[in-house]
């Protein structure tokens, strides 16, 4: 194999990794919390924290519950973001997102009454993450 080889591949590599980091984005854009949503995302913030540190650390759930919410608080930890933080909106709008799919893919496994059970927070702010995550529809 040539060295013309590698750098092709090299160049597609890089050409679909740009493609998928650019379509993330517009999926991102798209979902991104509008208005009244992003501030009441923002001011449950510090329950919802709470709440997953609680749920990761419960061991009467599943490892797999488990599992997922401890990679989340890695995740979350990490300073390297799909988009970054100093992005208005975006940057945190990726974080919002992957927090509302674990807490749904949690509520599936392991139920809304483990949740609630681990809730920090005030019944207002249950309802607002219900809200914002579509949680409350999901255990119907």
């Amino acid at each position: 194999m040539t060295g013309s080889f590698w750098w092709d591949l090299l160049i597609g590599v890089a050409a679909a990794l740009l493609l998928a980091w650019l379509a993330l984005v517009v999926l991102l854009l798209i979902a991104r919390p509008r208005g009244n949503l992003l501030r009441e995302a923002l001011r449950v913030l510090p329950d919802v924290l709470r709440l997953v540190r609680r749920l990761a650390a419960d061991k009467t759930l599943p490892r797999g519950v488990r599992v997922r919410l401890g990679l989340l608080l890695a995740y979350l930890a990490i300073p390297i973001d799909v988009i970054p933080d100093f992005i208005p909106l975006l940057g945190y709008a990726d974080d919002a997102i992957i927090v509302t799919a674990v807490l749904r893919s949690v509520v599936r496994r392991a139920g809304l009454d483990a949740v609630r059970a681990h809730w920090p927070g005030t019944d207002d702010g249950f309802t607002a993450v219900a809200r914002l995550t579509g949680i409350n529809r999901q255990a119907r």
